[in-house]
């Protein structure tokens, strides 16, 4: 998984970008990016300071980053991280600095949409036996069962998606753990995020998640550079390791945390359609996308795990 997404020729590192295959909150609507530069604002006022870092985690081609920056709140001065293992876009704002690693120290918002999914993991599942062991796989995606799952990532299994039956399987999340505790605990003060599909103990996928995506459509996970890897995230498990960064925690859906944010998807009142035709189409527009965003099934299902270091706990 990490060589067919970030090794050479990897899915990841490709000139079209993940845009180019597959569509996320950031893509479907500038409502989310305003949300989030609320956010940002927020984050801004709890810190007491007009100059706050907005860090970008799996930044894809800065198309985040960009709109954040044009619907911040004038006089807020922001410091831009784009955290990403592809090359710097051509054309992005001269005020971003593009790097591989997050950066340490720093005092904002450092924000990861759809990062956690893309973080490799080990897959397990149950044998003839009842033995938890590991799938192997070959480029061509033929899998067999390899070793016994057994050390750190059998107690993670244990803790926090237990395996029974014959033929289960589960996607063992400690190395995610493991990233976010090390993004939280890069801040100096401020809020961290994560929005991912996700799932919560005890209402684990009794066979995983894993699965694939290329041009739009989902296919095959095969691991040969061609296509998106992609599994759901045990959130609540990263939330327990970014908690022991010393950060408390909060998990919401996409609907909630959007809402509180100002993302309602209310359709604007017929009325508005006489007095000014032209605001009621673009109110309209805009309600819709607040819908797509915040739709039950879809993007509003998505979870946000919210950790604070060094500020006060709130919403969302």
């Amino acid at each position: 998984m990490e060589r067919a997404l970030y090794g050479p020729g990897g899915f990841f590192l490709r000139p079209e970008g993940p845009a180019g295959h597959f569509r996320t909150s950031v893509h479907a609507s500038p409502l989310f990016a305003g949300a989030v530069a609320r956010l940002l604002a927020r984050v801004a006022e709890e810190l007491g300071t007009d100059e706050v870092a907005f860090v970008d985690v799996g930044a894809g081609r800065g198309e985040l980053l960009t709109a954040v920056l044009a619907a911040a709140p004038e006089g807020l001065r922001v410091r831009p991280y784009g955290v990403e293992r592809a090359s710097r876009p051509a054309g992005l704002d001269p005020r971003v600095r593009w790097t591989e690693r997050i950066p340490d120290g720093e005092r904002g918002l450092l924000f990861a949409n759809e990062w956690l999914d893309n973080v490799p993991v080990d897959i397990a599942q149950v044998d003839a036996d009842g033995a938890a062991r590991y799938v192997q796989v070959r480029c061509d995606g033929t899998e067999r069962l390899g070793a016994e799952v057994s050390g750190p990532d059998a107690e993670w299994l244990d803790r926090w998606w237990p395996l029974r039956e014959t033929g289960e399987r589960a996607e063992i999340g400690r190395p995610r753990d493991d990233a976010w505790a090390a993004a939280v605990g890069a801040l100096a003060a401020g809020t961290a995020v994560a929005v991912d599909y996700s799932h919560l103990h005890p209402a684990r996928p009794l066979f995983g998640t894993l699965t694939g995506y290329r041009n739009g459509r989902e296919v095959a996970p095969v691991p040969d550079g061609t296509c998106d890897l992609t599994a759901h995230v045990a959130l609540d498990a990263c939330a327990a390791a970014g908690a022991g960064a010393g950060a408390p925690s909060g998990i919401v859906t996409q609907r909630e945390a959007l809402r509180e944010l100002g993302v309602m998807g209310t359709r604007p009142p017929l009325s508005l359609a006489t007095t000014d035709p032209a605001g009621y189409v673009r109110a309209l527009a805009g309600a819709g996308e607040a819908a797509e965003l915040t739709a039950r099934g879809g993007l509003g299902d998505f979870l946000w795990l919210t950790q604070r270091v060094g500020l006060r706990r709130g919403a969302p």
